[in-house]
């Protein structure tokens, strides 16, 4: 047997190397304690972070109540049955899940005895996004549908109930343009809190009217829950869960009785009709005619009903009372003689002769049927609404007074309403006339403003509002719909103040004849008006014809307004309904109506 003989220089060398081997060994141990001790939560945390989806969860939607708490907007529980795809799993192969998937769907559709509404693609496509979630295979059930799957249900454990908040209004279309609808909100838009979803569960989301301009203090603020997936992305369990805070209430100033009866005044027609309290400014009504049912949108409106609406010529979504304009007609006469008034530049005695017609320029301003009025003060031109007189006091009084006094009552202008679309109308100015017509202002053109005419463009709110300002003394307030707010966790509505715009501060004796004219519209006989009146109740108006379109068409708007009672007034309206006869004779009869129903005439005083 050989020896060998190890020198000192080798062993040397054996040492060094068992040296550099235990300290690898070493800092191979002090690396696997670093991984799984030192940062051992770090990495847990990373590795629980991707196996945990966020689910976002919409919140409750508020109510809508009109001023007497009765609800107009308001949610009810939406049924459907779902499958849970981690039930049907087999051997993680999307194929077959799908499959399987597919034949539970099929055999519950014979049991509960309803057609499928999903179909293998949408099934395909939900393994392939939204594989930890419930796939919702039927939305809306009845009751009966509900019933059925109690029975069968405990033989189906991959299928459940699920449950959503679904919006709804008890009164269809009543006060639809007003209320608006709601859609479903568009996946990605940024919540409150800023948080990124893995999962977009949406809200319902304003479109039009209310919903829309009070659509974040209607819709609360979103939850969430943390479901955690297997490898295969599978549900596996939730982690916890943060409950959605319920959106606020909102009280509006509208009365449902009062807007019920405004709607039904001008049903058969194309119109609209607004009704304001002149002591706040509360809108008591706001009706358009034609109208739509607000539940075609709860579900998702379908194509047909959606092309019916917009194909409609008589624009049944035009919101006509906020967004429409028409030339006033007579009914702005009512301004040109406060404005006449008030800048000193005639009396109430004053008068003008009236020979039927009156010619300016080879121009003629005739009155109704050419009819001669003789000899006028301004209550008689008012109660008959002689185009003469008021097309002399116009000529007299100046344009730009009736310009001046306009814009302070509100014309031309937008009101401060707070729904979307309202149209500011147009009060012509000469800069206006020389930059849009480039021609210099003539005194036909102040004639035909002086009788509502021209260019001269209102919408039926404004006209109430005015209308309002006239039964109040000169106060003009800023309509409102929405007088109290409520959050989701308290019982009485915080009320918001009405806003006081200007006060125009009319003196007394000179409205005083203008009201005086205006009732005389309405009680006498002889007024344009008087089919308006009611036996039990003093009421002041002006009615107004207003021609459109290419002149001597024949097209014309009937216009009135009225406020009553007369000496404590509680109501100003606007009515306006298209194509009409006239003022008086198409719109007075269903404001008669109107009002004896709002008064209930059998006890009213005035």
């Amino acid at each position: 047997m050989t020896i060998i003989q190890i020198t000192e220089k080798e062993k040397a060398r054996l040492l060094i190397l068992a040296l550099i081997m235990f300290a690898c060994l070493g800092l191979l141990a002090f690396a696997v304690w670093f991984i799984q001790l030192g940062q051992g939560n770090l990495y847990r945390a990373s590795q629980e972070q991707q196996s945990v989806r966020r689910v976002r969860l919409p919140a409750v939607r508020g109510k809508i109540v009109d001023r007497n708490g009765i609800c107009m907007a308001d949610n009810q529980p939406d049924y459907g049955v779902c499958v849970y795809l981690e039930e049907l799993r087999r051997s993680d192969k999307k194929r077959q899940t799908a499959g399987k998937t597919w034949d539970l769907i099929q055999q519950l559709s014979q049991a509960l005895k309803i057609e499928p509404q999903v179909t293998l693609k949408q099934i395909n496509a939900h393994l392939y996004n939204r594989k930890p979630l419930p796939m919702v295979v039927w939305r809306h059930i009845d009751n009966t549908t509900m019933a059925r799957f109690a029975e069968i249900g405990m033989h189906f454990p991959a299928a459940d109930l699920t449950y959503d908040s679904r919006r709804i209004y008890p009164y269809g279309s009543q006060a639809a343009h007003i209320i608006g609808y709601v859609g479903t909100a568009e996946a990605g838009e940024a919540d409150e809190e800023d948080e990124q979803y893995h999962y977009y569960l949406p809200d319902m989301e304003g479109k039009t009217g209310l919903e829309k301009n009070y659509n974040k203090w209607l819709a609360g603020s979103a939850g969430g829950r943390l479901v955690q997936i297997d490898v295969s992305g599978y549900k596996h369990d939730e982690t916890c869960i943060r409950e959605p805070v319920p959106g606020g209430d909102l009280r509006l100033g509208l009365d449902l009785r009062l807007q019920r009866i405004a709607e039904q005044a001008i049903a058969d027609t194309c119109g609209a009709a607004v009704v304001i309290d002149p002591n706040n400014g509360d809108i008591l009504a706001m009706a358009n005619s034609p109208g739509f049912n607000l539940n075609l949108f709860c579900s998702g409106i379908s194509v047909g009903s959606w092309q019916a609406l917009i194909e409609d010529e008589r624009k049944p979504l035009f919101n006509r009372a906020v967004s429409g304009l028409y030339p006033p007609g007579s009914t702005f006469k009512t301004l040109v003689a406060i404005a006449a008034l008030v800048q000193g530049k005639t009396a109430p005695d004053a008068t003008f002769v009236c020979n039927g017609s009156f010619e300016l320029g080879g121009q003629v301003f005739s009155c109704h049927g050419g009819e001669a009025h003789g000899r006028v003060d301004l209550v008689k031109a008012l109660e008959v609404s002689c185009n003469v007189f008021f097309c002399n006091l116009g000529l007299q009084c100046g344009y730009d007074a009736i310009y001046h006094m306009a814009l302070a009552a509100g014309f031309g202008q937008k009101t401060g309403l707070d729904l979307d679309g309202e149209s500011a109308g147009l009060l012509p100015s000469k800069a206006w006339k020389r930059q849009a017509r480039g021609e210099t202002w003539r005194d036909g053109d102040t004639c035909n403003i002086s009788i509502g005419q021209g260019a001269l463009l209102v919408t039926p709110l404004q006209m109430a509002v005015f209308t309002a300002a006239i039964a109040n003394g000169g106060r003009l307030f800023r309509p409102r719909l929405v007088i109290g707010r409520r959050p989701h966790d308290q019982v009485e509505f915080e009320p918001i103040p009405p806003v006081l715009e200007r006060d125009l501060h009319w003196p007394a004796l000179h409205l005083s004849a203008v009201k005086e004219g205006m009732r005389r519209v309405i009680c006498e006989p002889s007024g344009t008006g008087h089919l308006a009146g009611l036996p039990d109740v003093v009421m002041a108006g002006k009615t107004g014809t207003a021609e459109f379109g290419r002149k001597g068409s024949g097209r014309q708007h009937g216009w009135m307004i009225l406020f009553a009672p007369y000496d404590n007034p509680k109501y100003a309206v606007a009515m306006v309904v298209d194509e009409s006869v006239s003022g008086g004779a198409t719109v007075g009869p269903r404001l008669k109506q109107m009002m004896a129903e709002i008064f209930a005439v059998s006890g009213a005083e005035g």
